[in-house]
């Protein structure tokens, strides 16, 4: 069962702005410890850090909530599979959100698709519940 999509687009060259004038303050305020090694290990930070902002993003709409009721930046943080696969893990106020969204007796999974093509990053965001006792697998 789908509980919830979003999408967002957002453009590099505005990041890479934001980056040199705001620096640390910006990515302290928006990502967390992880996706900021995953940026910093990038030939290009921008574009990385542009497609965790469009993921959360996309997730807050997905939520149903934007960046209201309790959801900030830093409660939606994308990891990556060992394949490489990323997905969301929510904290806080987005966990909140979350589990009041998933129907009783069933369990939620934040499923991301990101890409990037300078100038721009692009994030879709699914939410889908499956009953708790169905096993899932992740590769």
């Amino acid at each position: 069962m789908i509980l919830g999509i979003g999408t967002d687009l957002c453009d590099i060259r505005r990041i890479e702005k934001t980056l040199t004038r705001h620096g640390d303050r910006f990515i302290q305020r928006l990502f967390a410890d992880i996706e900021q090694t995953k940026a910093n290990r990038r030939q290009n930070p921008a574009s990385s850090y542009a497609q965790s902002f469009a993921a959360k993003e996309a997730c807050s709409k997905a939520l149903g909530t934007g960046f209201r009721q309790g959801v900030f930046w830093r409660d939606m943080v994308v990891h990556n599979l060992p394949t490489g696969q990323p997905y969301m893990k929510l904290t806080g106020g987005a966990l909140a959100r979350l589990e009041k969204l998933t129907p009783a007796g069933m369990q939620a999974f934040v499923h991301i698709s990101q890409t990037d093509e300078y100038p721009m990053a692009n994030a879709v965001v699914i939410i889908e519940a499956v009953p708790t006792d169905t096993p899932v697998q992740r590769a």
